[in-house]
Parts: structure tokens; sequence; C-alpha cells
């Protein structure tokens, strides 16, 4: 699982995929469509353990009316990401705590994407007064 981006799984918790994450991506990346036995195939692990991971709380497949486990691609990713933090040494209070704090940063880093955008929206604008403000005073 070498080279695995810490930035692609969804942590467990819902939320904007990388990015943004809009659009029609992000809501096939979310939409649970492989059933346990599948996600285990493809993710190389057993299902027992995909149903302890989801027992604490790592992630949260959606479930069919009938109650059957439907996992998605961000589902995917996350157990992907479990495997490399098991590999490293963690427990899965550890890896618990490490998708936490990975979510809470994706979640800041957006905020602050934001927050440099209206700054640099702010500061046009307030070029913009000044010019006008100066032409106001007559040129001063």
């Amino acid at each position: 699982m070498a080279g695995f981006s810490a930035e692609a799984h969804d942590g467990g918790l819902a939320g904007p995929a990388p990015g943004g994450g809009s659009g029609a991506a992000a809501l096939r990346d979310d939409l649970g469509v492989y059933a346990i036995s599948v996600a285990a195939e493809l993710v190389g692990m057993g299902q027992q353990n995909i149903r302890l991971y989801e027992r604490k709380g790592l992630l949260t497949p959606e479930r069919t009316d009938g109650g059957t486990r439907r996992y998605s691609e961000r589902n995917l990713v996350t157990l992907r990401r479990i495997g490399v933090l098991l590999d490293e040494g963690l427990n899965l209070a550890g890896v618990k705590l490490v998708l936490e704090l990975e979510a809470t940063n994706r979640g800041l880093l957006e905020d602050n994407r934001g927050l440099t955008e209206d700054n640099l929206e702010l500061r046009a604008d307030n070029r913009g007064l000044r010019k006008d403000l100066k032409r106001a005073r007559g040129g001063e």
C-alpha cells in the first residue's frame, strides 16, 4: 500500500471530498454499491475485520432497507488507509485518532482556502475604495 495519499480517504466521517469534491464525482464516490464480500476482496481484508472497523467507528457504510451493508468508493479508500496505518503499527484506537485528525485537518485546510479567497476579495475591494476615496477628495 505504499504511496497511499493520506488526503484521499474520508476518515470514516461524512464530509466533502478533497479539493471541494462537489458534483457528480463526489456523489458517485459516496454511493454505497459494494457488498461487504466485494469490498473485502477489493481492499484485501477479511469481512470480520471490516465489521470490527465499523463497530469501532472507523467507517460507516450505507445500509439497504433490509440492513445490508453497502460500501462506497470513499469507504474503500478509508479501508485501505486503515490497512496502511495498521501496517505501520498503530492499534485501532490510534487508527481512529489519526483518521479523525486527518478529517479535521482537511476541514481546516478547506476553511483556510475559503478565508484566503475572501481575504483576496476584501483586499481588492479595499484598493477600489481607497481609489474612490482619493478621487472624492480631489486626488490628494
